[in-house]
């Protein structure tokens, strides 16, 4: 506790006496203003997922009535969870639960890609309509594989579950290594 107040006092009295401004968590003044950490609302991958989370709203109460609480509610609980995932887990001290949101969050963009595929086939939205929103989730989900190996690189080399460094690989090459994305396992 004396650590944390020392610290607190050291780090407030630097800012005032260098100009450098610091954000400490929980505590509010003038010096305080820049963050060390990103709050969920600073990832760009959860303000685009929860734009599109609105426009999919928007798509799916166009959508025939008896739809309204069987696929519509289906691709709007998916369309806003994925933003949502990112959220429950952004405050989490430990990288694997917040690599975990992020996996989860790619899960319920996936089943919202589902969803309006369904939606498509029952000719309840276009296929342009369709490609559209594919498109953006499929932008999306890169996002959240970028955000993921950034925490990733965060946790120490000899306990990361993914291989960061990924060598390109030739089609058709006789190489037997795993495809990228897959765990390293260890031997």
């Amino acid at each position: 506790m004396y650590t944390f107040i020392f610290t607190l006092a050291f780090t407030l009295l630097l800012g005032k006496v260098s100009g450098v401004s610091v954000q400490v968590s929980g505590f509010e003044g003038d010096e305080v203003t820049a963050k060390n950490y990103l709050e969920v609302e600073d990832l760009e991958v959860y303000k685009k997922l929860c734009r599109l989370h609105i426009a999919v709203c928007d798509l799916t109460h166009a959508w025939p009535q008896e739809e309204n609480y069987e696929l519509g509610s289906q691709a709007r609980r998916s369309s806003n969870s994925a933003p949502a995932q990112l959220a429950e887990n952004n405050d989490d001290r430990h990288i694997r639960n917040k690599i975990e949101g992020v996996n989860r969050s790619r899960a319920e963009a996936g089943e919202t890609i589902h969803h309006l595929f369904m939606a498509k086939l029952k000719g309840y939205i276009s296929e342009e309509v369709y490609l559209e929103f594919r498109g953006r989730y499929k932008e999306y989900i890169r996002m959240l594989n970028g955000l993921e190996k950034t925490l990733e690189r965060k946790i120490p080399e000899r306990e990361q579950r993914w291989q960061i460094a990924e060598e390109p690989a030739v089609f058709g090459s006789s190489d037997e290594t795993l495809p990228h994305g897959w765990p390293v396992v260890a031997e």
